[in-house]
């Protein structure tokens, strides 16, 4: 009861995903070691697309960028939330709550944002590939990354000033492991048309950037379908289907949470899916997409066969 008074007065208490301390610790462990290996792979994916020669071409310089945004995105869901179960509390301060607002939406933007770009860059590379180096020369993937960043930081201060202009007469009680904006919405007893005005733009632009995903895709396998080399096929698709996975359970997983009414308990459906769009996409991206790619696997082991880069 202390530390519900506490959080009506001066933040949010964080319900998680269990009363039990048995299992809020095991929770917290399996958060810890999930963290761990999701920031390790994209830290290496970061650190072998800088640094070695053969992975410079526009598809890994994008990859790069999907593992920064991934790395950034774990750092700022998860750490807070082994945090707050290994303490017992689940309390968060508002202003913790709201720099959580503003990262997690920029960076889920950024997401949606790079993945699209990244569709259509392997659109050129299937369907055009006489023009690629004309069509993603590095000047206009430098554009494309900026503008990725900038939407990026533009979604995260949009959410978060609608967001101040809550007022919360509630018993500030999110049904989740970290601040999501459903959740804070539901809380606010004043006009949220600010909030939903916002909220509907953005859905609006995510829908047209998933739309551009599967014209992309369309074209891509009425192309793979085409070729008269299996061989070709198969090393299209092995670059191809992994990105497309990625993008399926990145925005059906986060459309359903965004979509579907929120609840007064977080339930074991509506747990999977907060797990499935804000965990499980950061820490699996290197997995896939270096277990198909036979150039990121070679320069892996050369990585942990030698303890500096060489051309």
């Amino acid at each position: 009861m202390f530390v519900r008074n506490i959080t009506t007065k001066n933040g949010f208490l964080l319900t998680g995903f269990s009363d039990n301390r048995e299992l809020q610790i095991l929770h917290a462990l399996l958060f810890l070691v999930t963290y761990l290996l999701g920031s390790a792979g994209n830290f290496v994916i970061i650190t072998i697309t800088t640094l070695d020669p053969q992975l410079q071409s526009p598809m890994y310089y994008f990859l790069k960028h999907l593992s920064l945004l991934d790395l950034s995105s774990l750092s700022v869901t998860v750490p807070q939330y082994i945090d707050s179960s290994l303490a017992g509390t689940g309390y968060i301060s508002y202003s913790q709550c709201m720099l959580q607002v503003f990262f997690f939406t920029a960076f889920a933007w950024g997401e949606v944002a790079i993945l699209t770009v990244m569709s259509y860059d392997r659109y050129v590379a299937v369907c055009l590939p006489l023009h690629y180096e004309i069509i993603v020369c590095p000047r206009k993937c430098r554009w494309a990354v900026a503008f990725v960043w900038l939407s990026s930081g533009i979604t995260g201060t949009l959410y978060i000033a609608t967001i101040f202009s809550i007022r919360f007469c509630r018993t500030k009680i999110i049904h989740q492991f970290f601040c999501d904006v459903p959740q804070l919405l539901k809380l606010s007893c004043s006009n949220d048309y600010l909030v939903m005005g916002v909220t509907d733009f953005l859905s609006v632009m995510a829908f047209a950037c998933f739309a551009g995903i599967v014209l992309s895709y369309v074209h891509i396998f009425s192309t793979v379908l085409r070729m008269p080399s299996a061989e070709n096929r198969t090393k299209v698709l092995s670059t191809c289907l992994p990105h497309l996975f990625v993008v399926s359970l990145f925005l059906f997983t986060g459309s359903y949470a965004y979509l579907n009414p929120t609840s007064d308990s977080l339930t074991a459906l509506n747990f999977l899916f907060s797990v499935f769009y804000t965990v499980l996409p950061p820490t699996l991206n290197p997995v896939i997409y270096s277990l198909r790619n036979e150039i990121i696997k070679s320069v892996l082991r050369k990585l942990l066969l030698s303890t500096k880069f060489t051309g």
